[in-house]
């Protein structure tokens, strides 16, 4: 087939020098795409490689058609030349994608000798800056080796957006590259909200990416069953937030290297995406070993610097976590950040701190922060700072996977009790990374374990949020241990519920198997089809539905310092309209499921300025008919 485009022809310059490390955003999807409009399609039988590219800068790779090898006709694309494992053949996306929809991209790969590769993705964010991420690992073989429908999107607010293949230095072939539309799905419109089956009892909510907005079918199921809380899942975390050019002009500039330079130009999609409708979002993470950039703990912030010495390191703490609130809080002052991840998985599971080093290719357990503190003696000034910063009513967790394991649980409990005592700490997170496998009498951690880990941690008195949910089943198993993974999270649900009166929240790591990052094992309880698997109906079936808390949330009337921005704009989206009446009602009607700003309140209170009530929504759909010609 000869290759051809429905779009306008690529830019042939990438101007990109280097490659960061990054955590996978996607991965092949399990099953086949519905036929779904072709975007780009080519097998290189015509010779025409022009729309790809190398990464431009340093990259070395040469691109041309060749006939040493093909997986189908006689011609594949070769990338040779290739002096680095960033380097490769490139595509761009944004000039013949439309943003805020999702496509599948699928290849053929092989290496001249042995293919070692994985297919990736990189965009500028609003900071004018190149991101990464990966969306395809472990390519690995002797033989052709076939991407299928790994899922791509981008938003608005990204340029610059290309797919490309990386991975050694040898050279590479690529054959069958398409780009094909993902045909939109319903939802099942029939089925309970889960945050309606559970409004009486805590929060549902759930982690996003910016890739995850792009898919209408996808936030649908957001919106329906998990819209109490979001979670940024990746793009809030350290190596997200640090912004290493920022921060070495800071220094040059000043001579400090004390005052880390950030940046939530990641997030950016989806605290807009918060913010626009109004939920809740938990900050995941502060402090950790893991996605922290080496050169944070480095003197000058140079790569290859000297440690620095706790004392520097205490006052770049202080700094980074000041900024880090500030920030969000300058930013986006209407939305309300509930929790926060101060410090994670610091402990591992005998109860030991991490082994002091650098984080490096292929082994990131090492703690950089034990590295500089010589022990965990970091935990407590995270959490001093982090209570000094905290904008008012987020309440400070600490976060662990495997949590339910003796050695860390208690070490947890140790740690999580002293920094009570000081108040320091409102509450502990439960990854809940779980493993259902091919029965319940297999399953890891068992339902009666992870039982003893809820009441032990609620025993101290503290919250407990479930911060990641997911629950696996033997990898590429298909269907076929479904009904075990839905009396796996039954049992689960069952242990949370007992223990409600402690729980605040629930958060799933996702939403649908193909896209979970742990995608081969199909951990979610919706599958790629956007359809409720066996275990959504597990963890609602027996649930007593209870009234949702009558508590009514913050409010602050004008009377009490909050001025309003503009009487009416509830939403606080700078203009008034229908959607601000019927927040007022949903805040009114279910407190706990709906949230309003102290700012949206403010603007909210048009009827003599005593809090809002109904009568402000009535009050606003009047002057929006014309019926009233001001507010207040």
């Amino acid at each position: 087939m000869k290759g051809k485009i429905l779009a306008a022809a690529l830019s042939t310059s990438m101007g990109l020098s280097a490659l960061t490390a990054s955590i996978p955003m996607g991965t092949v999807a399990a099953d086949s795409a519905a036929t779904g409009k072709v975007i780009y399609s080519t097998d290189f039988e015509d010779g025409d490689v022009s729309l790809f590219t190398n990464r431009g800068g340093d990259d070395t790779t040469e691109l041309s058609a060749s006939e040493d090898f093909a997986s189908s006709g006689s011609k594949s694309l070769l990338a040779s030349g290739r002096s680095e494992s960033w380097n490769g053949p490139a595509f761009r996306l944004d000039t013949v994608c439309e943003p805020n929809t999702q496509y599948y991209v699928s290849a053929k790969i092989k290496g001249r000798y042995y293919t070692n590769a994985m297919l990736s993705f990189q965009y500028s964010g609003t900071d004018g800056k190149p991101k990464y991420s990966n969306l395809v690992q472990n390519l690995n073989g002797s033989d052709w080796i076939t991407v299928t429908n790994a899922k791509v999107s981008f938003t608005e607010d990204m340029t610059d957006v290309y797919v490309y293949f990386e991975g050694g230095d040898g050279d590479m072939f690529i054959d069958d590259f398409s780009i094909v539309e993902v045909p939109a799905k319903p939802i099942e419109e029939d089925i309970e909200s889960l945050s309606d089956v559970y409004a009486g009892y805590f929060r549902m909510g759930t982690a996003l990416t910016p890739s995850d907005l792009s898919s209408k079918s996808f936030m649908a199921l957001a919106q329906k069953h998990l819209g109490d809380s979001v979670t940024v899942g990746n793009e809030m975390k350290p190596d997200s937030v640090l912004d290493h050019e920022a921060c070495l002009a800071y220094f040059e500039e000043t001579g400090d290297d004390t005052t880390p330079q950030i940046s939530f130009s990641a997030a950016t999609p989806v605290l807009n995406y918060a913010k626009k409708n109004n939920i809740p979002v938990r900050i995941h993470t502060l402090v950790w070993h893991s996605q922290t950039p080496n050169w944070f703990f480095k003197e000058g912030y140079a790569d290859d610097g000297a440690w620095v010495d706790k004392d520097k390191m205490l006052k770049r703490m202080e700094n980074y976590i000041k900024a880090y609130f500030e920030t969000l809080e300058k930013l986006y002052p209407e939305i309300d950040f509930y929790a926060c991840d101060v410090v994670n998985e610091a402990w591992l599971e005998d109860g030991n701190p991490r082994q002091p080093g650098e984080q490096v290719s292929g082994s990131y357990e090492k703690s950089a922060w034990v590295k500089v503190f010589g022990d965990n003696s970091f935990i407590e000034p995270a959490f001093t700072y982090a209570r000094k910063y905290a904008p008012e009513g987020c309440k400070l967790y600490y976060n662990d996977y495997n949590e339910y394991m003796d050695g860390k649980l208690n070490k947890i409990i140790e740690m999580a009790t002293d920094l009570k005592e000081k108040g320091l700490i409102d509450g502990i997170g439960m990854q809940s990374h779980l493993d259902a496998r091919q029965s319940l009498s297999a399953s890891f951690p068992s339902p009666a374990m992870y039982k003893n880990a809820l009441a032990k941690y609620a025993a101290t008195g503290l919250d407990i949020q479930i911060t990641e949910l997911d629950a696996t089943i033997p990898e590429n198993s298909g269907t076929q241990y479904y009904d075990v993974q839905a009396e796996y999270y039954s049992a689960i649900f069952d242990a949370i519920v007992e223990y409600k009166d402690y729980v605040s929240a629930v958060i799933f790591w996702g939403i649908t198997d193909d896209i979970s990052w742990r995608a081969s094992q199909r951990p979610l309880i919706f599958d790629a089809d956007f359809k409720a698997k066996p275990a959504y109906y597990s963890i609602i079936d027996d649930v007593e539905r209870l009234e949702a808390p009558s508590t009514q949330p913050t409010t602050q009337s004008t009377s009490d310092g909050k001025e309003p921005t503009l009487l009416g704009d509830a939403n606080c989206d700078e203009k008034v309209n229908l959607a601000d009446a019927i927040l007022i009602m949903q805040v009114k009607a279910n407190p706990s499921k709906y949230t309003i700003t102290q700012e949206g309140a403010a603007n909210a209170d048009v009827v003599d300025n005593d809090g809002i009530t109904n009568l402000d929504a009535l009050e606003i759909q009047k002057y929006l008919l014309g019926l009233d010609t001001v507010l207040g």
